[in-house]
């Protein structure tokens, strides 16, 4: 059995990676053009807190993949192996002055550990006259140490890396049995999927170690401490493609994070990112079988389209692709 995987970024590590588990005799492939540092996972914060809008199938689908997801992580940053992984947990508070609903996620209130309504005291934390506040305790996944080690796994398993740039799924080997389409904004022109839509954002790197705490204020003003910097946010620009940095951005995220935690204002801009995160209303989970001009048949199972939530669900989704793989395997899929 040989599996092709397209695309190195999160999504397609965690699916690599559990087709390895699934299936350890089976040889996976991952097939890609952009690795590390040149993937849209580099950049984000990696912090388990999905937007409410994140939506799959079915609610009921989209609430095993946070509860699968949040598994995988907490259960890797309680193992040895967390350090080397990125992973770590992280408390934070989350405030506003427009609406409680803001502070509310029905996703992770119930899957957290803790998930409460901040105190009047913990609102007067940081400045701006907050009226509501959440304070939660989740996982931070740094995907600058997490891409890495996922590939060493990967290539310790015996997985083999493809150097490629695919713009038709014919162009794959012929020895996939069943390819995994991981491509992210990728899966715009090679699926011909006018549903993705690239949301832009932009945020700086700084090191502030006084940090601890994750702060979240309106306006997608973000701070997040990880491993080695603060992710200072940010921006959600829909249907950009701007892929340049922006100083009227930067200055706006600059502005709304030193009003939150003054003393950022001393801490050193380490470097400034940018990324497209892959957005669609649904994120496409599912099964398709293509056939060419030459009567060619290919299984593939998508997995893209997570906006700015791939970090927080990869695993989840990932384990949701393998599910959809074994029912190809044993003819049940509808297909």
């Amino acid at each position: 059995m040989h599996f092709g995987v397209l695309g190195s970024g999160i999504i397609g590590l965690t699916t690599a990676l559990e087709l390895q588990r699934e299936f350890p005799s089976a040889q996976v492939s991952i097939v890609a053009d952009r690795f590390n540092e040149d993937t849209v996972s580099y950049v984000a914060a990696g912090i388990f807190r999905p937007g409410t809008s994140f939506m799959g199938p079915t609610q009921e689908i989209t609430q095993q993949w946070m509860k699968d997801a949040f598994n995988y992580w907490d259960d890797l940053r309680r193992s040895n192996e967390a350090p080397l992984a990125g992973v770590n947990e992280l408390s934070g508070y989350i405030f506003s002055r427009t609406t409680p609903a803001i502070v509310r996620n029905h996703f992770i209130e119930q899957l957290l550990p803790v998930y409460r309504r901040a105190t009047e005291d913990e609102l007067k934390l940081c400045q701006g006259g907050w009226k509501y506040g959440s304070f939660f305790t989740t996982c931070l996944t740094e995907s600058r140490l997490f891409l890495p080690y996922a590939t060493n796994k990967f290539l310790e398993n015996g997985g083999q890396v493809i150097r490629q740039y695919i713009s038709n799924f014919f162009d794959l080997p012929r020895t996939f049995d069943i390819v995994l389409n991981c491509t992210g904004m990728g899966a715009k022109e090679l699926c011909n999927d006018q549903h993705l839509v690239p949301i832009r954002g932009q945020v700086l790197k700084v090191r502030a170690p006084w940090i601890k705490t994750a702060f979240y204020g309106d306006y997608d003003t973000y701070v997040l401490p990880g491993f080695e910097t603060v992710t200072l946010g940010g921006c959600r620009q829909y249907d950009s493609y701007n892929t340049e940095w922006c100083k009227y951005d930067s200055m706006a995220i600059r502005e709304r994070c030193y009003n939150l935690l003054p003393s950022l204002k001393k801490a050193e801009i380490v470097r400034e990112a940018v990324g497209l995160r892959p957005h669609r209303s649904i994120v496409r989970v599912e099964p398709e079988v293509l056939t060419n001009d030459e009567g060619r048949r290919l299984r593939i199972v998508h997995n893209y389209g997570h906006g700015g939530y791939g970090v927080t669900t990869a695993p989840g989704t990932a384990k949701y692709a393998l599910k959809i793989v074994r029912e190809l395997l044993a003819g049940q899929s509808k297909l």
